[in-house]
């Protein structure tokens, strides 16, 4: 592959504020989700997009395929490879789905994106969604970068994620686990088989490990594609990693083993260098010694923060800040945290998919009676209830919030109202 790095991105005239054309795309909300790919195909054909020199990983899971994503776009960079990033939701920003060589899309960018895919839309007979227009503006993006690898992480499922409509170069399956329940199905093997969907023919397959039901689902998926398919059971143990907890060891050794297998170039060096360096916000991320900020949000992530918790604060239980959307386990999500936890605070959030404090309270009270709990008005409000304390920290229970929090300790205002993807 001959490499781009030193390709430049023409940058277009403003032909309309960033704002303004934001608030137009958060404005297709209203018309939900809406899971298929024949509109993102349109979109990509109608964009005359040529994305054919690019390696493309394409990860899907449950939990881990943010930092999966974003360690193989730290490696592929230190390789000197030009990337693009897509992943999603965002924190506080728009503008952190789509990165080319680690820096977030510039706001003339998105305008001037937008811009066009606006009008191209215009007549079309209903609208694409949010997600739709999110993942075309990254790709076209790409595409006038002329990047070398893109690293696409799956907004939700996967078999009809708008991202699938891209031909991947190899597919990347995190661990599988219950969530979005409501669309991808209630059962293990029926969530595994969404997410298994974005195995193409003939295209490498590398997964963690998975339940029995899982993985069966995914074995057979690759067999039907003639798709090869690597299962990674051993850690990453051969360098530091610059994110926290041992299940990042994993997601390590699943980056390094797609980028292998996109046939890049890497040599030791690159991939020590790459993996050292990566930055994933809210991924057990300590804003300060004592304060840590978690995007949890199913019982399965959960219980892996519990564990990174003890590898790091050992005993040392946490005033717990959370706050969790209405659409989630609450249940397991509370007991997979109860075990660190000397209190919980509950603060009202700004998200109107949030479920309220007074019901997480009745939650905590029923599923675990012994654990003290109270309601603060605001984020900042538990932030100062906590620091009187002389507990360590941690808040988490959903990505939006810890959007909120960051936004919060950064002085930055609030973004717009965020999606579901």
């Amino acid at each position: 592959m001959v490499r781009r790095s030193e390709a430049k991105e023409a940058v277009p005239r403003l032909s309309s504020s960033y704002k303004e054309e934001l608030a137009w795309l958060y404005s297709l909300q209203r018309f939900g989700i809406k899971l298929g790919l024949e509109t993102a195909h349109r979109l990509i054909a109608a964009l005359n997009l040529d994305l054919s020199g690019a390696r493309v990983i394409h990860v899907a899971g449950t939990n881990g395929k943010g930092s999966v994503c974003a360690m193989s776009e730290s490696v592929a960079r230190a390789a000197n490879y030009r990337t693009g990033l897509f992943t999603s939701p965002h924190l506080i920003s728009f503008r952190e789905r789509i990165r080319v060589d680690g820096e977030m899309i510039s706001e003339n960018a998105v305008a001037s994106g937008l811009t066009r895919i606006r009008a191209l839309v215009a007549e079309w007979d209903g609208p694409p969604t949010f997600f739709e227009i999110a993942t075309a503006l990254a790709l076209q993006h790409f595409a006038a970068a002329r990047v070398d690898v893109i690293i696409l992480e799956t907004g939700l499922g996967g078999r009809l994620d708008s991202t699938n409509a891209v031909t991947s170069s190899v597919s990347v399956i995190t661990p599988i686990a219950l969530d979005h329940q409501q669309w991808l199905g209630n059962t293990l093997q029926e969530i595994a088989a969404e997410k298994a969907g974005i195995i193409k023919r003939q295209t490498p397959v590398i997964s963690a490990p998975q339940l029995p039901e899982a993985g069966r689902v995914i074995q057979a998926r690759a067999r039907e594609c003639d798709a090869p398919l690597q299962v990674i059971r051993e850690n990453y143990e051969k360098s530091p990693i610059g994110l926290r907890g041992s299940h990042q060891k994993q997601n390590a050794a699943l980056a390094v083993a797609a980028l292998h297998a996109a046939k890049l170039e890497l040599d030791k060096s690159a991939i020590a260098r790459g993996l050292a360096s990566v930055e994933w916000p809210a991924r057990f991320q300590c804003w300060d010694e004592r304060t840590v900020i978690d995007g949890a949000h199913n019982p399965g992530a959960a219980r892996v923060l519990a564990q990174t918790w003890k590898e790091v604060f050992g005993e040392q239980r946490a005033t717990l800040i959370l706050a969790v959307l209405n659409d989630k386990d609450i249940e397991g999500i509370i007991k997979a945290l109860a075990s660190i936890a000397n209190e919980v605070l509950l603060p009202s959030i700004r998200s109107e998919r949030a479920l309220p404090p007074e019901a997480l309270a009745k939650a905590l009270s029923t599923t675990t009676p012994l654990l003290h709990h109270s309601i603060t008005p605001s984020v900042e409000d538990a932030l100062k209830v906590a620091r009187t304390k002389s507990d360590p920290i941690l808040l988490t229970g959903s990505l939006h919030f810890a959007g909120e929090v960051l936004a919060h300790l950064r002085g930055e205002p609030a973004a717009f109202e965020e999606c579901a993807q």
